[in-house]
Formats: C-alpha cells, sequence, structure tokens
C-alpha cells in the first residue's frame, strides 16, 4: 500500500512539475543575444510576465528606454522582463551591434536583455516576431511596438508605439498579469 501510494505522489508531483515548467510553443526559441555569441532560451522566461520590445536608437520613441528600464526594476523581482529586440526595419537602427548595445547601456542605463538585432515585419522576421503578431493581431507597424507575454507563454497583448511603457494602460495589464 506504501509502494502505490508513493507512486501515485511521486507522478502527480512529476506530471504537476512537467506541466508547469512545459515552454509554450510561443516562447520555444533560442535568440542570440546582443553583441554576444550567447543564446537566451526563451523557455527561461516560462512563468514571466514579459514585454518584448522591437526597439531603434535613434526613433522619436527612443526616450522609451528610460521607462521601459523603470519598469524593469520596479517589477522584475516579482517576475517580469523585458526584452528589447532592435531593428533596423525601420532604418533608425545602428547597423553594428556593438553601437547599439553601447547606446543603450551608455544613453540611457539599459539593463534589461536585448537580443540581437532581427527583422521584426515582413516574410524575413524573426520567427519569433511572426509568432508575436499571429498571436496578437498585430504586425510592427514602426518602432517601439509591445507585446506583453503572459505568465503562461499563451497570451499576448499588442500595443502600438504611443503606448508608453509607463502608461496606465500597459501597466495595468502588467500589475493584472503578475497577480493571477
Amino acid at each position: 500500500m506504501r509502494l502505490v501510494l508513493a507512486l501515485l505522489i511521486s507522478l502527480c508531483f512529476f506530471g504537476i512539475t512537467q506541466f508547469v515548467s512545459a515552454c509554450s510553443e510561443l516562447l520555444d526559441h533560442e535568440i542570440r543575444l546582443l553583441d554576444s555569441d550567447e543564446k537566451l532560451n526563451l523557455c527561461e522566461l516560462t512563468g514571466k510576465s514579459v514585454l518584448v520590445v522591437n526597439v531603434a536608437s535613434r526613433c522619436g520613441y527612443t526616450n522609451q528606454y528610460t521607462e521601459l528600464q523603470r519598469l524593469y526594476e520596479t517589477y522584475s523581482e516579482k517576475g517580469f522582463i523585458v526584452l528589447g529586440v532592435p531593428s533596423r526595419d525601420f532604418y533608425q537602427e545602428f547597423r553594428d551591434d556593438s553601437k547599439v548595445s553601447e547606446f543603450c547601456s551608455t544613453e540611457y542605463g539599459v539593463t534589461f536583455p536585448m537580443l540581437t538585432t532581427s527583422k521584426v515585419k515582413g516574410s524575413k522576421a524573426l520567427p519569433f516576431f511572426k509568432k508575436l503578431a499571429e498571436a496578437s493581431g498585430m504586425e510592427p507597424n514602426w518602432n517601439f511596438n509591445k507585446y506583453l507575454i503572459s505568465k503562461d507563454g499563451l497570451t499576448v497583448e499588442g500595443f502600438r508605439s504611443k503606448v508608453k511603457p509607463s502608461s496606465e494602460e500597459l501597466t495595468y495589464k502588467i500589475t493584472t498579469d503578475l497577480n493571477s
């Protein structure tokens, strides 16, 4: 009887562990970090609220880096992360990843993860961005579009460039997901 009980408990525990740690199809990607050979396995973000932003260094919205960094600092210990994805799709990003990295850290003190410069729209878009666009119904139409991925990795909500990171609309969605 004890053996059967131990087996049932083990199956329940391992079954739940596998379910909780399962990676959603949306996050099932490995992408190189900015100015690095190191890759980030997005499955590691399962269980976190993730704000993905296509960014650019020479855009009218570039000052949103300040608010993105503030969001990251405010909520990171609660399970929130910002992922910056530089893109030249709108012709406002440096050609060299090392310049992008230096600009972000020097000008805005960015400490949240930045992925390598990538295409974010159209047929040549990064597969991760294709999935974000499909899941949210919103392809980037300019720099600083934002995609909030829920903790379970199944729900994506898109926000256009004009929605500031500190806006009530976005911070409400972040805090709601963190508290769910």
